[in-house]
């Protein structure tokens, strides 16, 4: 038995057995070849697996996904039938006299570079297909397969170096108890789907794709952060019993589905729901979100290669806005760069991408991309309580310019005849130190502060949250982020403004006393966070947590901040 200790990034207890996602080697050697029969017959017969394992995995992931998502698969076995490159590989092989993955890898390169180069979307696409489906093809080749989460057909932990969102996100939670990864940190993309698909998790856990093997049993404690290899009987039903804990406790919180956030002497603050698109909403309703305090708008460009147009921006906002039944909706307007990127605009290749174009950067320098974001949130704002989001603000002349853009827009919509709401409010996410610092004269201008702690932790500390290496340096609860938390409220509380929080932050157990203290308005966080946050928000009260605030911001270290709170929270 063999415990490791790592970060808690999704809460829950899981058992079951190790499913490793690990990808193999495929580095290739160039060969000389006598027998070029031999070689093409070798090839063929890694064809006709790569053909079974597609219709595998297409049948499978047609169970968890949707047709347009697992149509994906044809494509690929269109890529593997085409006899241009089956063709190509063969003559390699014979021509040369080289091995057929040595072939296969050149050919494949060559038909990745056309495409890529192609200015019609359709053959950028078919870029990716190619590579997918020779990454396949190579694996089979040098006799390494592939793993294949959806395949999976019995309850299991996924133990990886790092999940990608589109591994995430493919999970059947029905089976995939948990997973546990080499890195990673409570931000991480996998961290935050994890949650959202409630899946328990545990990350930064540095060596756990090397200590555990394929099929050893593995209890998961997503809460406190530690991963058992192997464990005996008696932890079994330790784990065991603090997992039915852990059921009865979920079950507990769906009746306080339909209550206010109100504490112990009256005060009332606001728990919405961060979302990615409407597929989220239902989610936010279940677990009693009072609104909408960050749509993500960046997964409306990265669902295609093409731009999405400004009728279908304008389908889905208004979607939302009429699903939230007038509640409020803070729509975040475009914020790719730093991790996220899509495919259809260029992005430059930068040094610190993260502190480069990114956000309303970005924005700024595709105009034409974000006025038909603006014109189709100012269209949808009739549908309900529209709040439009500037991510990125650094200083006042960037507020000044977005919003100016976003007028503009409007007085052309006017013109055009079109009903704009009269109530709209705008405002920013105060995610850099320098904003943040600033707080008291941007608190003159906006309708709102949305807090992104994500990003502003990590550029207060100087610390890539995802670097697993200083990932020591994500530290919430440091007086020093508090106390520009404290600055950034107070600062809109004095111009009759109000402040929310939509990073991770906001849903963390030991952060509710300190930001109920420290005067937060809205807290915004996973849907899955919200009812344990209003447990635990309806049994303090504002005045004590005030005084406890007051103490946390005089601290010297995070540590002497959380061991306030657990006193508090106990």
């Amino acid at each position: 038995m063999t415990m490791i200790k790592g970060i808690a990034a999704s809460n829950g207890i899981a058992i079951a057995k190790a499913y490793k996602l690990v990808m193999p080697d495929l580095t290739v050697t160039k060969v000389t070849v006598e027998d070029v029969e031999s070689e093409i017959k070798r090839y063929e017969a890694a064809m006709e697996q790569t053909a079974k394992e597609l219709e595998t995995i297409k049948e499978a992931a047609s169970k968890n996904l949707s047709a347009e998502e697992a149509a994906v698969f044809d494509a690929h076995a269109l890529v593997l039938a085409d006899p241009e490159l089956k063709t190509q590989v063969e003559d390699k092989i014979k021509n040369e006299k080289v091995n057929a993955d040595a072939a296969l890898e050149e050919v494949a390169n060559t038909f990745v570079a056309m495409f890529e180069m192609m200015d019609d979307e359709y053959f950028k696409e078919r870029a990716a297909d190619i590579k997918d489906v020779s990454r396949r093809l190579l694996a089979n080749l040098l006799g390494k397969p592939l793993p294949n989460p959806a395949l999976i057909d019995e309850e299991v932990i996924i133990i990886a170096d790092d999940l990608t969102p589109s591994d995430t996100a493919q999970l059947n939670k029905n089976l995939v108890r948990g997973f546990a990864t080499n890195i990673g940190g409570r931000t991480s993309h996998s961290a935050i789907m994890a949650r959202s698909l409630e899946i328990p998790a545990v990350v930064a856990c540095k060596t756990i794709t090397e200590d555990v093997k394929a099929g050893d049993m593995i209890a998961l404690d997503g809460i406190e952060g530690t991963v058992v290899i192997n464990p005996d009987e008696e932890t079994v039903k330790s784990y065991t019993a603090k997992r039915d804990e852990f059921i009865a406790y979920k079950e507990e919180l769906k009746k306080l589905v339909n209550e206010k956030t109100v504490t112990t002497d009256g005060h009332h603050v606001e728990l919405v729901a961060n979302i990615g698109g409407a597929n989220d909403l239902p989610g936010a309703h279940e677990n009693g979100a009072e609104g909408v305090g960050l749509f993500r708008t960046e997964f409306l460009y990265m669902e295609s290669a093409d731009l999405p147009t400004e009728e279908r921006q304008y389908e889905v906002y208004k979607e939302v806005l009429e699903n939230m039944n007038g509640k409020p909706v803070v729509v975040r307007t475009l914020d790719i760069g730093g991790d996220k990127k899509i495919e259809a605009i260029d992005l430059p290749e930068e040094m610190n991408p993260f502190l480069g174009v990114r956000a309303v950067r970005l924005c700024f320098q595709k105009e034409d991309i974000f006025r038909t974001q603006l014109r189709a949130l100012l269209r949808a704002s009739v549908h309900g309580d529209l709040r439009i989001m500037f991510p990125m603000i650094a200083t006042l002349q960037e507020f000044r310019k977005a919003k100016g853009l976003l007028l503009e827009e409007k007085e052309k919509l006017v013109a055009e005849g079109v009903k704009v709401s009269d109530t709209l409010q705008v405002g920013i996410m105060i995610e850099i130190p320098a904003a943040a610092v600033l707080a008291d004269q941007f608190a003159k201008e906006v309708d709102f502060f949305s807090i992104g702690t994500n990003d502003l932790i990590q550029y207060t500390f100087a610390a890539d949250r995802m670097s697993s290496g200083v990932s020591y340096l994500y530290q919430p609860f440091n007086p020093s982020i508090l106390r520009l938390v404290k600055h950034v409220i107070d600062s809109a509380h004095k111009e009759g403004k109000w402040a929310g929080m939509c990073g991770e932050m906001a849903g963390e157990t030991l952060a509710a006393p300190l930001l109920l203290g420290l005067g937060l308005d809205e807290f915004s966080m996973s849907a899955t966070s919200v009812l344990a946050q209003r447990k635990l928000i309806k049994n303090l009260s504002k005045a004590e947590m005030e005084v406890l605030a007051n103490k946390a911001i005089n601290c010297c270290t995070m540590e002497e901040v959380v061991a306030l709170v657990e006193e508090v929270i106990k």
